[in-house]
Formats: structure tokens, sequence, C-alpha cells
């Protein structure tokens, strides 16, 4: 079999970047004609990388815009190096592995892509590049124009003077890389689309790869994970905020964003080449989507509720949930309150009537939220935010919960439901999804409270009988009502919404935004993407919904193998009997259990073949076993 050389791409490969465009940055930046200066390089580049223009007029031609000297180059080496492709750096044990093997040949110069190159273990002596002529005070006055590749094909020169014998992989993203194979220097061109996908480059590719990990992968190659991540496919619906689909992207996942929910029909056809799906309130996860969900590793619930989904069918599955269980408090406690200011008020009805030219300026039934009693069903993370506000606007606040919650500021619990109805000026509902709170407030409840109580309900639609609600409105028992949620919501701004409560007196409706503003979706997109990526990468649960927490570093140079299973005893037992069958030595390992599964994590320091994965993959009652590197 022969030998097998890879020529390597820098700009836009190894690197993010072109590095001349990034050289311009450092050069241009106190000159007033920068933005112009540098739309001209990307575009003069973007024309020689399509094979527009030659790749010696292109460099010729970007070169004449910049008065370039060696600190410059210095500055530029420094920030090449926190440039470098997150999937080539992932992979630095390949390079060193293979480093005999694999060249990089460049357009671009010694005195930037050397120090870049060789923190990745690249022989100094396997790096072409061009090289700049300076004066004596270190200024460039230009290039070695003899140097093979400031030509136009001098990369296909550069690697027939190799003289190499085997087989040579081409992997790059511009033109003159794949001139390599076209001219015959090269058996193979792979388009690496990573960092910039140049599609009149890419469709006359052998290959096409997202990331190194991929070509790794394809080639059956040594990589740093067991899977490479620009195949993972991440499905986001309810148009999530743009930084979670953001962030997927940056880690290297294929991310599709849709603006509605679907429904259970539309899920099941979707979902069936989906490893990382994120949704919102309105997507329904059932034991049919599952059924379809063959590669499905990880849900985000972009919310805090998780009533939505089949828990215990995902658990069954191997599936891991994350929520945002608190990002979002502060949002909804706000206008809770803006909510109990305009009601008690009675903003609500003159704005409406003013709006028909009528002038009421009374002051009858209109106070202050001051000394007035604040009852909140459900004292969690918002119901408890939200005492602490109250309190400080001068309310009295009494909280009811089936759980003993620590009581923040002067907030005093009461025993039952009933004794809080009786007793709040204001009643403010902030209880969980379970199922077994619908109709929590019912007829019997309404008939229960205050004369012209006011009424807020922002957190499930199921809990609160609109019946009911909308006749005691009618009958002026209830002053004011604010709901954000209800117990049918449409799935999309094109379907419409009817209620019973639209048009009375004193009532604010508002379209299940509470968690809604853009501070709260945008911490709710970090904090859920970054739970998923961290599960996907180090095996982590930490603070999930339904799986056993388990929260370990990852540590280099070992192989983390993660095995889910039901809770019945003796696996553990099992999976270390056939790994010290293996003589495989165990550098970490922790289980944690449920009451449903148990999961492990296993670190160990010698590689592994395919019977010991085939074992621990038979051993009864296993849901679900992952390499992960």
């Amino acid at each position: 079999m022969e030998e097998q050389y890879f020529i390597i791409d820098f700009d836009s490969t190894i690197i993010q970047t072109e590095g001349l465009e990034e050289l311009a940055q450092i050069v241009l930046k106190d000159n007033l004609q920068k933005e112009e200066i540098l739309e001209e390089i990307k575009t003069i580049t973007n024309l020689g990388m399509e094979g527009k223009i030659g790749f010696s007029e292109s460099l010729k031609k970007r070169l004449n815009l910049l008065r370039i000297n060696k600190s410059h180059l210095e500055s530029l080496a420094k920030v090449l190096k926190k440039k470098i492709s997150p999937s080539v750096l992932r992979n630095k044990h390949f390079f060193k592995t293979f480093k005999d093997r694999i060249y990089i040949i460049t357009g671009g110069f010694q005195e930037f892509v050397t120090p870049v190159a060789s923190k990745l273990g690249i022989l100094e002596n396997h790096i072409l590049a061009n090289t700049f002529r300076f004066d004596k005070k270190g200024i460039v006055l230009g290039f070695d124009t003899k140097n093979p590749l400031s030509r136009n094909n001098g990369k296909v020169k550069a690697v027939k003077t190799l003289n190499l014998k085997g087989d040579i992989t081409v992997i790059g993203d511009g033109f003159t890389d794949l001139q390599i194979k076209n001219l015959g220097a090269a058996k193979k061109f792979i388009a690496f689309v990573e960092n910039i996908n140049r599609e009149v480059v890419s469709k006359k590719a052998d290959q096409i790869v997202g990331s190194f990990d991929e070509f790794l992968f394809v080639n059956k190659l040594p990589m740093s994970l067991s899977y490479p991540k620009s195949k993972i496919k991440a499905l986001l619906l309810e148009n999530i905020e743009t930084s979670a689909q953001l962030a997927l992207e940056k880690e290297g996942y294929l991310v599709e964003l849709l603006k509605t929910a679907l429904d259970e029909k539309e899920l099941r056809e979707k979902i069936k080449d989906v490893s990382v799906l994120g949704i919102r309130s309105k997507t329904s996860i059932t034991q049919k989507v599952l059924q379809n969900a063959n590669k499905l590793k990880v849900v985000g619930a972009f919310c805090i509720g998780v009533d939505q989904m089949d828990l215990d069918a995902l658990t069954k599955s191997g599936i891991a949930v994350f929520n945002a269980p608190f990002q979002n408090t502060r949002s909804v406690v706000e206008l809770a309150i803006g909510e109990m200011i305009m009601l008690i008020r009675g903003v609500i009805d003159k704005n409406n009537k003013l709006h028909m030219g009528i002038w009421d300026k009374s002051a009858e039934s209109s106070n202050e939220l001051r000394s007035k009693t604040l009852g909140i069903v459900g004292y969690g993370h918002i119901g408890s935010q939200l005492s602490v506000v109250a309190e400080a606007l001068g309310m009295k606040v009494i909280y009811y919960d089936l759980l003993e919650q620590l009581p923040l500021g002067n907030a005093q619990r009461v025993k039952t439901l009933h004794e809080l109805l009786k007793s709040s000026d204001i009643i403010s509902i902030h209880v969980s999804g379970d199922r077994s709170n619908t109709n929590l407030i019912g007829e019997k409840e309404f008939s229960l409270m205050k004369n012209n109580a006011i009424f807020i309900n922002l957190s499930r639609g199921f809990v609160v009988d609109i019946n009911a609600l909308a006749k005691f409105l009618k009958a002026g028992k209830i002053k004011g009502a604010a709901l954000d949620v209800f117990p049918a919501e449409p799935k999309s701004r094109d379907e419409p919404f009817k209620s019973l409560l639209q048009n009375l007196p004193n009532v604010i409706l508002t379209p299940h935004i509470a968690g809604s503003t853009q501070e709260a979706q945008k911490q709710i997109g970090g904090y859920v993407s970054g739970k998923i990526i961290d599960f996907i990468n180090t095996g982590n649960t930490y603070l999930s919904v339904n799986l056993p927490d388990i929260q370990l570093p990852k540590q280099g140079n070992l192989h983390r193998l993660l095995h889910l299973h039901k809770n019945v005893p003796g696996i553990l037992a099992q999976i270390n009997k056939i790994l010290a069958d293996e003589n495989i030595n165990i550098n970490g390992q922790y289980l944690k259990t449920n009451a449903a599964v148990g999961y492990v994590i296993t670190d160990v320091n010698k590689r592994y073949n395919q019977d010991v994965l085939r074992k621990l993959q038979k051993i009864p009652d296993t849901i679900r076993f992952r390499i992960l590197y």
C-alpha cells in the first residue's frame, strides 16, 4: 500500500480567516479609509480564491494597499494563534502523529504561517509559503518573486517539487488548492468548508467536509472525537433566540431554525436525522415522535416548563433533557408587578375610554399597591423573586406551596390555598406545569376571594377555569385580571385566538410573553445551548431534568465511555469486568442513579477495540452506550 500524504492549505483552513485580511486590520488600525481598503482587499481575495484572477495578480494588488513592517507581522502571528480552526485544534494529535506526511502549502507568508503551524506540531521544513523582502528598518518592500508560490499555479509546482511517492490528498477552500489536483499533482481534493464555502470550488471537490473531524472520520483516520460535529444535526423550533443557533453553529453543528412549532405528524417526519432538538412551550414530544428519533441525543427546552414532553419516554430512550429554570425569572416578575399596578389603578379601562374620547379623571376604584396583601401561589424561582420586589413596594406578602420553601424577606407561608385566597387583595399564580394543577383555580376558589380582588396567572393555561373567571369578572366579584397563558393557544401568529375573556373590562391578555424579553431570551439561548454542548462534548448531565446529575471535566489523552442503563444492580461491576478482562485501566469513573436509570462515565487510558465496545453495548438493561473521544 502506498504512503498517504496530506497537503493542507493555511488561510480559512488551518486558521478561521484570511491571514492578509487580518494583517490589513492591524496595519490599517488608525487609517481613516480602513473600511474601504478592507473591503477592496476582501474582494480581491475572493476573486483569486474563485479563480477569476491569477494568484500573482491577487497577491500584488492586496500588498500594494498596505504599508507593512515587522512589528505588524509579529502582532499578526499572535492574533492568528488564537484563530486556529476549532476542529483543527481539537485534532493536534493527528498532526503530531502524521507530521512526516503533512505539508502546509500556502500563498501566505512564512513570517506568520510558521509560528501558527508549528503550534500544531507541523515540521518547519514541511511549511512552504511566500517570504517578504524588508529594508533595513524592517519595512516590507515586497516579496520574493522567485518563490514559486508567488506565481500562478505556484502550489502545483511546489507539490511537484516535493517529489512525494504515494497518494496525495489536498485539503483546502480555494481555487489554488483545487488546481493541485486538476493539474495532476494530487489524487484527491477535499473542500474544507468549516470557515467558508466557495461553491465554485466545492462543487468540483471529491469530498466536502464541514470540519477536520469529518475529514478524519470519512477517511478513517484517528480523530479526537468519535463522531464529527459537522454531522450532528440540530433542529431549533419556535423562533428560539439566535444566540442559541450561533453557539451551536460555532461548535460545528448543522443547525436548522424554524419560526413555528410542529405538530406530532410534522415532528415525527422532521426528527428522523436530528441529534439535537430545541423547543419552547408549544411543541409536544410524545412517544410517537420518539419512535422516529433514532439519532436524538438531547432536547433543550428553551423555557422553564417541560410538561410539553413525555419525560418518562425520553428517559427510557436515553435522551437528556435540559431547560432554563431561572433565566427568565426577572422578566416574568416585572410583568406581574406592572400588571398589578395597571389593574389596581384601573388604567386599562381609563385607557380604553380615552381612546374613545371619554375623559374620566376620577380616582374612584384607583388604588396603590402599598399596604395591599399579595398572595403568591407557588413559591419557586419566580414566586420567591416576586415576593422580594413586591415587599420593596410596600406590600405584605403571603404564599402557599406544597413544599417547604425558605421565605425571603418578610414573606409568610400559609397552610392552605383557601387561607391565601381569603386573605389576599391580589393573587398571582406561579405553579409548575404538573397536570395535577389542572383547574387549581375554579368556581369554588374564585368565590373564596375578597370582593374586588385582582387575579394574575402567568404560569400555565390549564391551571385556571376560564369559564369561572369570566363569570366572576362579569359579576364584579373580581375587579380585574391579567392572563398570559391559556388552555388552548395558537401555534403561530397566523392562527386566530379566541377566549371568553376578550373585551371584558379591566382585563389584560398577553400572548404567552411573560418571559419573552430580549434579555431573558438571550440568557435562555446561551444557557440551554451551553448545556447541550457540554452534554454532547463531555457527557455531563449537571442540571438535566431527567438524567442523574454528573459533571466531570474533560481529561487529556484519555478515552471517555458513557453508559446509560436501567437502574438495576450489578451494571457497574459488569462494565468494570469487561474493561479488566481487556487489561484496560480506569483513570476516572463516576456512577449516579435516579429512580429510573443509572449513568456511568468512565475515562480509560488505553485504546479499546470493537469487541470491548460490543460487549459494553450488550450488557443487559443497557439503554444507550456512547463513545466521546
